[in-house]
């Protein structure tokens, strides 16, 4: 199967169908940006132990996850404090170009705010973080993590796509090209947000059909919609724009194809991950669709239900058998 070219360059913002935001801008959020990345390899590496002690002071919570958890040091001090010194000396250039581009990390701050102003709309019961802390971390750890201590973002996986670093055979074998063109600042709040979405709904491990596994993920992405209405879609689904454009142009034929081949059923878990997990593209599909294509039926899916019973909440719609959405919202694209 051919996935045609796209004939036309355009940008698909937000919230598919639903641009009709509610005005959040009176909600209180509060949310500091903590810059544990500029502290951290600021100290002085001569008396480390007298410096994590003035940092944990500012970090009570926060140098533990970094230090056993991110960087995973062992908690024997004469281990750790060397392999500690050895990471300072091995990720200063990395730190020193983080500095350079998030010299001001206020626009992903506002973004991330507004974020939380929706979701303290959409679900009022839920507490949010109320700081956004930055670190310099390996290059093949935690890129964005949700801590006790609030949102965690590793910069040294958002430098832009074309860092050096990233180009390296080293670290090209770990993230390919698909996933380090995401390494943009602007996919920082999205995902922070997605983390939030998992963290209220935690994913099932029990054993469901593929088009349960649609459906879920496109409540999540719904979500994500209403919570980022100003951000374009291809920064939230992962997709290229490109990628975003041709789904909706053939919809109908990925419909199609789920159903000639009688997908939509099967449990498999090595059927239903060639449509569920990230990838260049969907290789039954070709060369220039996405990957993951299941979350992008399971979007249109949710948006269909969520049109044909618009009293539903979205507390109401993540609380809702994935079941029932697949059968009540009788998607049929054409």
């Amino acid at each position: 199967m051919r996935w045609l070219p796209c004939l036309l360059f355009i940008f698909l913002f937000s919230c598919g169908d639903d641009k009709n935001s509610p005005d959040v801008s009176a909600i209180p959020v509060n949310l500091s940006v903590q810059r544990f990345d500029i502290d951290l390899f600021s100290i002085d590496t001569n008396h480390l132990e007298t410096s994590l002690a003035t940092l944990k002071q500012k970090y009570p919570a926060f140098i533990n996850d970094f230090l056993y958890n991110i960087l995973a040091l062992p908690p024997q001090k004469d281990s750790m404090i060397p392999m500690l010194k050895f990471f300072l000396r091995q990720y200063k250039q990395v730190n020193d170009t983080a500095q350079g581009r998030f010299k001001n990390m206020l626009p992903v701050r506002n973004e991330l705010h507004l974020g939380l102003q929706f979701l303290k709309h959409y679900f009022p019961a839920y507490k949010a973080p109320e700081k956004l802390i930055t670190f310099t971390g390996p290059i093949d750890g935690y890129g964005n993590v949700l801590t006790g201590s609030g949102f965690a973002v590793g910069l040294q996986l958002y430098l832009g796509k074309d860092f050096p670093l990233y180009r390296t055979e080293m670290v090209s074998n770990t993230y390919p090209a698909y996933q380090s063109r995401r390494f943009e600042p602007q996919y920082i709040a999205s995902n922070c947000l997605k983390n939030i979405i998992s963290d209220m709904y935690p994913e099932s491990n029990r054993s469901i059909t593929l088009s349960e596994v649609m459906v879920d993920q496109g409540k999540r992405l719904y979500v994500l919609d209403h919570l980022l209405p100003n951000t374009a879609d291809s920064i939230k689904t992962g997709y290229t724009t490109l990628q975003l454009q041709g789904a909706y142009d053939h919809e109908a034929m990925i419909w199609n194809f789920f159903v000639q081949n009688n997908l939509l059923y099967v449990s498999d878990p090595f059927v239903i991950r060639d449509y569920i997990n990230d990838g260049p593209n969907t290789a039954v599909l070709g060369a220039d669709s996405p990957g993951d294509i299941a979350m992008f039926t399971g979007w249109q899916i949710v948006k269909k239900w969520m049109k044909e019973y618009p009293e539903n909440s979205l507390k109401q719609l993540m609380e809702t058998d994935p079941k029932k959405i697949f059968q009540e919202a009788k998607y049929k694209p054409r």
